[in-house]
């Protein structure tokens, strides 16, 4: 895959995503519009399926809607209603911790940067790019599993790390793509193209596909 074949990638991906389920943050981000829901539920999706992050979503936004309900919640009542998301414990003390960081750092308001985000307990760069294009509806560029494995399988870049591949896209991918270009290949890794026997023979990628031309 060339560079210059990202548009057409693109209208591919957008055409893949419309046909399946969108990510369960895609969706609280749509339903909410509420920066504070999509950063929780960002951190709640880390190393779990979508299925389980969505009902401990369900669960937790019933009786949490502002940080101020994650201050007065007890630590045991949270880590019951976000059970069994992958490492409940850690999140659960991150989201307690999380009120009292934003009034010290932030004024009591969601940051809407990066760099600020990264700033608050349990979120690193791919849940603050993620919360930056979904929440804030900025320019943001997500690297989870899915991007940087896909993006590497195309032949659009050669990566090591996630990180070297977010630096990497925001070099080479058109801004008006930086949005959708992870909730598209979010779709499509869980739906396609998985980490083992990828579906290549019947992609819709295929033509542009350094590796499934391989294959």
């Amino acid at each position: 895959m060339n560079i210059a074949d990202i548009p057409a990638v693109h209208r591919a991906l957008k055409r893949a995503y419309k046909a399946v389920r969108a990510p369960v943050i895609d969706l609280v981000a749509a339903q909410t519009h509420d920066p504070f829901r999509v950063l929780v539920g960002t951190i709640l999706s880390a190393r779990t399926k979508d299925q389980t992050t969505a009902g401990a979503c369900e669960r937790l936004f019933a009786k949490v809607r502002t940080p101020g309900d994650l201050r007065r919640i007890s630590l045991a009542n949270l880590e019951k209603l976000i059970f069994p998301v992958g490492f409940y414990h850690t999140k659960a003390k991150h989201l307690k911790a999380l009120p009292d960081v934003l009034d010290e750092k932030f004024g009591g308001v969601i940051p809407d940067t990066v760099e600020a985000l990264c700033e608050l307990p349990g979120v690193g760069r791919k849940t603050a790019n993620l919360v930056v294009a979904l929440g804030f509806d900025k320019d943001g560029i997500c690297v989870d599993v899915h991007v940087h494995r896909i993006s590497n399988r195309l032949g659009l870049l050669k990566t090591r790390t996630p990180l070297e591949t977010e630096m990497e896209l925001r070099r080479i991918l058109p801004r008006r793509f930086w949005k959708t270009w992870n909730s598209y290949l979010v779709a499509f890794g869980q739906t396609r193209c998985f980490p083992r026997r990828p579906l290549c023979e019947t992609c819709p990628l295929l033509r542009w596909c350094d590796t499934g031309r391989r294959n």
